[in-house]
């Protein structure tokens, strides 16, 4: 009974945090990639080729295992696409910090043709706030995540935020 109740405790704070996400994403984002959630992104079947949209010190400090960071900043397409397998059917999931710079990358690589490519719905920092572990460049779990600025660290609830 105990759990139960501190269940519905959390439930409406898992909500209402999930609904300024949302709030967030829609002012920056034009939904023009499909969002893929960390839980769905977590499951041992969904298999997909990663890309960090975030800059080398982002990516630095941690990011998803396996991820090929591609930046945003000095995003190439072509050096991207020379990264990735030819077959457009490929999955392909682009994240950042939350998911607007990676909104961008994904959106380009959709207009070159590629069918199978995901948004990840709040970035490093939802993945991390699931407890989800992220590593460093050694391939190290870490508890640190670059943090992008003092604004934008509120979204990220869990792990040890790192600026520079």
């Amino acid at each position: 009974m105990k759990k139960i109740f501190i269940l519905l405790l959390l439930v409406p704070s898992t909500i209402s945090a999930q609904k300024k996400l949302d709030k967030l994403l829609d002012k920056w984002n034009t939904r023009n990639v499909p969002y893929i959630s960390v839980e769905t992104l977590a499951l041992p079947k969904t298999k997909a080729i990663l890309l960090d949209a975030r800059e080398e010190k982002e990516f630095n400090v941690s990011h998803l295992k396996d991820a090929i960071r591609v930046g945003y900043d000095d995003f190439k397409l072509k050096e991207t696409l020379e990264k990735i397998p030819k077959d457009k059917n490929t999955k392909i999931v682009v994240y950042c910090s939350l998911g607007i710079r990676s909104e961008t990358v994904a959106h380009k690589l959709i207009q070159e043709g590629y069918t199978n490519v995901y948004n990840l719905y709040g970035g490093i920092f939802e993945w991390k706030n699931a407890d989800f572990k992220v590593v460093d460049t050694l391939g190290n779990e870490t508890e640190k995540v670059h943090a992008f600025s003092k604004s934008w660290s509120k979204w990220l609830k869990k792990g040890k935020k790192v600026y520079e």
